[in-house]
């Protein structure tokens, strides 16, 4: 699937929203906005980003606009003023004080517009002993028991790429919090405000039913132990014969019936009740997966509620058919790229513009949002 057009639509189409660029959480935040139709102004500092990501490539920047402010120079601050008094919402991901220090804080952007919802997204938060310091994804799962979770029993932590920190725990709270601030906004009596979105917050937020289960002792306050971990032999990953891999889950009893049966386990295999014959019964899954290639055993476990499917790879993922049929993952200016998401049967939502190249879009910004300044 192509998509064609630039003009946002969406769910959000109307909304304004400028992000002061930085890297990880908060741009792609910005894109979850822009994604659902918002017009993302993105400000973009001379030099670009810190990585050094080419902008062509920066898929977390597509469905924005961008303009270049030195926020050091004179004026630059002023300039970044004038967006703010025109937009519903700014997002910022310095360190505390930053944003102060370069006179666009949350005190001198309310001013100037008191409805606006000013998002600020850090690992540690605004304060606490560690607000100051630097730090990234893994050290924010780290603290929060997020990380130790992750990963079989005996061995170092498995690192999760960045998703479960930067993104799960931190844009996807920000992203609630400013829609939630901004609903509260538009309310009759509704202000502005600062909303504080801490990836440390949303990291440990996200383990709330583990919390639970550990309270009750249904978990076991160690990795590769328990249901949903890697500890239970029908929840995990099994090699095949060629090197690749199956995911199977059937925790409810009906299906693991039929995920036994699909596989031949027999009845002299393990009672999956019996905790203490557990590593036995893992033994046993995969000496019958190690039997058969990947594409083999997909063929049969397909259409079965056995709960088991195939672990492809990032380039492999947009080919399978329930997700092309899905179209799960789009294509845009060459770049295969996974669509927004969710989806909105009123106000359907697109990829409309690549990743926005720094400053490309400023002469067109400032007569949109009439900021005359950010083109002189």
């Amino acid at each position: 699937m192509t998509t064609t057009g630039h003009e946002p639509r969406g769910p959000l189409a109307g909304v304004r929203v400028v992000e002061l660029a930085g890297i990880g959480p908060g741009p792609f935040a910005a894109m979850l906005l822009a994604d659902l139709g918002a017009d993302v102004v993105r400000v973009d500092r001379p030099g670009g980003p810190g990585l050094g990501i080419d902008p062509t490539y920066d898929l977390t920047n597509r469905n924005k606009r961008s303009v270049v402010v030195d926020l050091k120079s004179e004026g630059g601050a002023a300039t970044v003023l004038d967006l703010a008094g025109r937009a519903d919402i700014l997002i910022e991901g310095y360190r505390p004080g930053v944003a102060e220090r370069l006179g666009v804080g949350p005190d001198a952007a309310l001013a100037r517009n008191p409805r606006l919802v000013y998002g600020r997204m850090t690992g540690w938060g605004q304060d606490g002993p560690l607000a100051g310091r630097a730090g990234h994804d893994i050290a924010y799962i780290a603290l929060t028991g997020t990380l130790s979770m992750i990963g079989r029993s005996g061995e170092p932590p498995t690192v999760p790429a960045n998703l479960v920190g930067d993104y799960a725990g931190g844009s996807l709270y920000l992203v609630v919090g400013v829609l939630a601030a901004l609903q509260h906004a538009r309310t009759p009596g509704g202000r502005g405000q600062v909303v504080d979105a801490a990836i440390v917050d949303g990291s440990a937020h996200l383990a709330m039913m583990i919390h639970g289960m550990l309270a009750a002792g249904g978990w076991q306050d160690r990795r590769g132990s328990n249901l949903l971990d890697g500890g239970c032999p029908f929840y995990g990953t099994y090699e095949t014969a060629d090197g690749q891999y199956m995911a199977v889950g059937p925790l409810e009893q009906r299906f693991y019936d039929e995920f036994s049966r699909l596989l031949g386990l027999g009845d002299d295999a393990p009672d999956r009740g019996d905790t203490a014959r557990w590593e036995e019964l893992r033994t046993v899954v995969a000496e019958r997966f190690s039997t058969r290639t990947r594409a083999e055993w997909t063929e049969v476990f397909e259409g079965s509620d056995a709960c088991v499917a195939p672990v492809l790879s990032l380039r492999e993922a947009p080919g399978h058919p329930h997700l092309a049929a899905r179209s799960t993952f789009v294509e845009h200016d060459g770049l295969t790229q996974p669509a927004p998401a969710p989806r909105f049967s009123a106000t359907p939502v697109s990829v409309h513009r690549g990743p926005a190249r720094p400053g490309a879009d400023t002469e067109a910004v400032a007569a949109d949002w009439d900021v005359p300044g950010l083109a002189r």
